[in-house]
C-alpha cells in the first residue's frame, strides 16, 4: 500500500488521505523522503523548450526546412 503525508515539526506523520485498512491495527511504515539529487538530467527547463518549440515554427513559417529525405545526411 503506498500513500503520500508530511511530517510536522514535532516529528509526526500526518497522511494525505485515510487508509483502507481495519482500526486499531500496527503497520509497519517505511518513510522514502525525497532527496534534492532525484532531478532527471533529461528534462529540459520549461523556458529551453519553449525556446526550441518557438525557434522551430519560426523555421517552419520561414521556410527554413529541409525535405524529411535530407534530414540524415
Amino acid at each position: 500500500m503506498e500513500t503520500t503525508g508530511k511530517i510536522d515539526d514535532r516529528g509526526r506523520l500526518f497522511l494525505d488521505r485515510p487508509l483502507a485498512i481495519v482500526s486499531h491495527t500496527h503497520v509497519r511504515i517505511i518513510v522514502l523522503v525525497p532527496e534534492d539529487t532525484d532531478i532527471d538530467p533529461d528534462d529540459d527547463p520549461t523556458e529551453t523548450v519553449l525556446e526550441g518549440l518557438q525557434q522551430g515554427f519560426h523555421e517552419a513559417i520561414t521556410g527554413q526546412t529541409l525535405p524529411f529525405s535530407q534530414l540524415w545526411n
